[in-house]
């Protein structure tokens, strides 16, 4: 605070109750008390630090006074958050409030008793008490509001003769489509709104960040059979068809995979029906050929285009879709693409850029000699032998995920390669610039594995997003670049 510090007596005191004591804290540091909020849990963060919330589009951390203090026991059912200001707000969990009144924070008396019978309240120093767990909260808040978005070079494993793919389930068969056609993959809503005297594979119109998406079984428009798809909710990959975005229901996200082009066929002439183009542009074969994956083209997904036609929103909301895309001069929109997956109950997003594949599981990984401890085992990508670390293990939590559904977010640091074990990959999300959030230093250290929190106030989700170069601390990455280095044969090509 600036300026010269008002008297005791001319000061007004919260006075609240942590345990057994009571404490007084400045009434002008106090923006608000508030019932505590649901709380995302951020891993690696100090005990004190029970997670953060969303309060009215700011993130707000929300910490333990009972853990900064060192008071016995947890906070009780009726306690509230005592919201206060350090450049951005800072949720303090109490028991509950006892007074708000001028003057000293311990009233002089003789009995060494407060208000209500209550010991006196004891002052805090908000700021050196954060300090121990934290650090300076106003300094990295002001100075990350400004930050430009991190920016990622292409990985360097990408080559020209590669394609990148989104591979998806579809009535038990494996289809995929270019990751540059994919704008997202997101969950299928609970509510669409049918449009009538559309064609049958028209499931009607669903919405979209404020925008009406057209919605399409891409079971039906495949001639594939009706069937259930068991406990896993569909999805809807949106994918840009001619000038607009379509939403494709599919039964489930599998993958997405950087292949050679030269492990994709064309598909056989004689497959094709006289002399329409072919909805399949090509089969992908992986694993020697024993699994195929059937590759869509964008371009004549649809053969009577009319169809589409009908179902696209009215001009004026067509050029707010269009302009969410890339513009035809090149110029990328505000938005920034994630890759969202879940560990432990939360929702993490990586930057696209920064993520080469998301492999499924292997059943077995192989252990090497002399392998850093944090390398849980290494498998064969394609005649790449990549790393792979259980990042649950790192984040210190003990649930893991359905061993069907576990994937591997193989991720370049520092041009190596290293995969990441995770619960579930959910979506490829676009984030709008106005729903990243920065994080407040969660860390006395200084380390941020958390780089932004993507805030999407209207569906209730607070996405942590991790930045890719914290995901390894420097010893780990010599020790991974130095691993790298005396066995050629495991660098990624």
């Amino acid at each position: 605070m600036s300026g010269a510090a008002p008297s005791a007596a001319a000061q007004t005191f919260l006075t609240v109750q942590v345990g057994d004591e009571r404490f007084a804290l400045p009434a002008s540091d106090v923006a608000e008390v508030i019932r505590p909020p649901a709380v995302t849990r951020v891993p690696l963060g100090p005990s004190s630090l029970l997670g953060l919330a969303n309060l009215r589009g700011a993130v707000m951390p929300v910490v333990a006074l009972h853990s900064l203090l060192g008071c016995a026991g947890r906070p009780c059912a009726t306690a509230r958050v005592v919201v206060v200001d350090r450049g951005a707000p800072v949720g303090l969990v109490i028991d509950k409030v006892v007074s708000l009144e001028a003057g000293g924070a311990a009233p002089a008396d003789t009995t060494g008793m407060g208000v209500e019978g209550g010991p006196r309240a004891q002052p805090i120093d908000l700021d050196a008490l954060l300090g121990k767990d934290f650090g300076n909260f106003a300094r990295p808040m002001q100075h990350r509001q400004s930050a430009a978005p991190l920016e990622l070079q292409a990985p360097s494993a990408v080559v020209r003769d590669e394609v990148a793919l989104v591979c998806f389930a579809v009535a038990g068969q494996d289809f995929a489509l270019p990751l540059t056609a994919v704008h997202g993959i997101v969950a299928l809503p609970d509510e669409v709104a049918i449009v009538p005297r559309t064609d049958g594979v028209m499931l009607g119109v669903m919405s979209l960040r404020g925008q009406l998406l057209p919605l399409v079984s891409l079971r039906g428009l495949l001639g594939l059979p009706a069937g259930g798809q068991g406990s896993v909710r569909p999805r809807v990959v949106v994918a840009r068809i001619g000038a607009g975005l379509v939403g494709l229901a599919i039964d489930g996200m599998r993958e997405i995979l950087r292949v050679p082009a030269s492990i994709i066929d064309p598909v056989p002439a004689i497959l094709t029906r006289g002399n329409a183009e072919a909805q399949i542009q090509g089969i992908c074969r992986l694993d020697g050929g024993r699994r195929l994956v059937s590759v869509l083209s964008t371009d004549h997904l649809f053969r009577d285009q009319t169809l589409i036609d009908r179902m696209m929103p009215q001009s004026e909301t067509r050029y707010d879709m269009d302009r969410d895309m890339d513009t035809a001069d090149g110029h990328l929109s505000d938005d920034e693409q994630f890759i969202v997956f879940r560990l432990g109950g939360e929702e993490y997003g990586l930057p696209i850029g920064s993520v080469d594949e998301v492999v499924r599981l292997p059943d077995t990984l192989a252990r090497l000699p002399k392998a850093p401890a944090f390398i849980e085992g290494v498998m064969n990508l394609r005649g790449r032998v990549v790393p792979v670390i259980d990042q649950r293990r790192r984040f210190k939590f003990e649930t893991r995920g359905e061993r069907r559904r576990e994937r591997i977010v193989v991720v370049r640091i520092d041009h190596m390669q290293a995969g990441f074990v995770v619960d579930t990959v959910s979506e490829v999300l676009k984030i709008p610039q106005n729903q990243l959030r920065p994080t407040p230093e969660l860390a006395a250290d200084g380390s941020q594995i958390i780089d932004r929190v993507a805030n999407i106030e209207v569906e209730g989700r607070m996405i942590l997003l991790l930045n890719p170069r914290e995901l390894l601390d420097r010893a780990e990455k010599d020790l991974l670049a130095a691993m790298t280095e005396d066995n050629p044969e495991r660098a990624a090509s």
